[in-house]
């Protein structure tokens, strides 16, 4: 990859002809505005267009960096609500849709979540994910609709994702979490998002205008990705999914999760190959349990009802750890 050398003043760009300038930023969003780094970008060569468009993706992790704390809030109020029998829904439009349900439907193959749990709702339905419906974004009515056909209520949390932070559609998602009592959630990258008001805790990672003006899947679109990719994350850990680093529920649904099952089972309990499939086997393919029964010398019905008074937390079933799960006692008095 070519080098980015530091902007400073030697690198400064000669003033554009009055042809070439934006007209006056007053008053736009932020993700609508002409970006001054970018004015140029078409008359430079393929590197580089690539090399000032990578320069302005390496703005995205800083800002969402910057919110963390408004996502650790967002974090523990969905971990709530999938302890009191609550679910999550994201809702947006065009990419922001896209990115919702996209969100959404890696949960169950990665955390044996059922798919009812995290759900996306996106202006103009399936059919939006793969082509453009003209004006759906501009119906907030749709989305109430929606949400109170899947019976949202006070338990659940609304994420409603929109770049701009004016998506009409959003605007109704949010609307009905009100309505019905659930927690209202704004991820945006407009820091002064109109819809801000309709939400109980607002993310906006501001990434500044975009490469193209107005072209909000590029660093909106990343962000936008990023802060989501955290959120269920490190709920599903918080919720007990994860044990180490170790996606120990993943739904092993084809060959690859199946042999990375069978690998976590022979790493976590110390035992070979075969042992391992047996114990999967007898588990119904649910690596905690199939390890907790093999460290506990436990069958099903005892291993399972260990793991839920445990709050189906790994470490807290295992401790005090037997010998066969290298490290784990250190872990777990160090976790109390």
């Amino acid at each position: 990859m070519a080098r980015i050398a530091p902007k400073g003043p030697e690198t400064v760009r000669p003033k554009q002809p009055a042809s070439r300038r934006p007209p006056s930023r007053a008053g736009l969003r932020v993700t609508e505005r002409s970006n001054p780094a970018t004015e140029d970008i078409d008359t430079l060569d393929t590197l580089g267009v690539v090399d000032r468009i990578h320069e302005q993706d390496l703005l995205v992790a800083p800002a969402v960096a910057r919110e963390r704390k408004k996502i650790a809030r967002v974090v523990d109020r969905v971990v709530e609500a999938f302890r009191s029998g609550g679910r999550l829904f994201y809702a947006g439009a065009g990419t922001s849709g896209r990115l919702g349900v996209l969100d959404a439907s890696e949960c169950p193959p990665t955390y044996s979540t059922p798919p009812e749990l995290v759900q996306g709702i996106i202006a103009g339905g399936y059919g939006a994910l793969t082509t453009s419906v003209d004006g759906a974004e501009d119906d907030p009515a749709t989305a109430r609709l929606e949400l109170r056909a899947r019976g949202l209520s006070a338990p659940d949390v609304v994420v409603g994702i929109a770049a701009s932070g004016s998506t009409p559609y959003v605007r109704g998602a949010l609307q009905e979490a009100r309505a019905s009592g659930a927690c209202a959630v704004l991820v945006t990258c407009n820091p002064r998002a109109e819809l801000a008001a309709l939400a109980d805790i607002t993310v906006a990672p501001v990434v500044g205008p975009e490469a193209i003006a107005g072209s909000t899947r590029m660093k909106a679109g990343t962000a936008t990705k990023l802060v989501p990719n955290t959120i269920t994350t490190a709920a599903m850990i918080r919720w007990g999914k994860v044990f180490g680093n170790r996606m120990v529920d993943v739904k092993p649904a084809c060959a690859k999760l199946v042999d990375r099952a069978a690998r976590l089972v022979c790493e976590l309990a110390r035992v070979p190959r075969p042992k391992a499939e047996e114990l999967l086997g007898a588990s119904g393919g649910r690596v905690k349990t199939a390890v907790v029964m093999h460290c506990r010398g436990l069958g099903l019905p005892e291993a399972e009802a260990l793991l839920e008074q445990a709050g189906g937390l790994l470490h807290r079933a295992l401790d005090p750890a037997p010998a066969a799960v290298p490290g784990v006692k250190k872990r777990t008095q160090k976790l109390r």
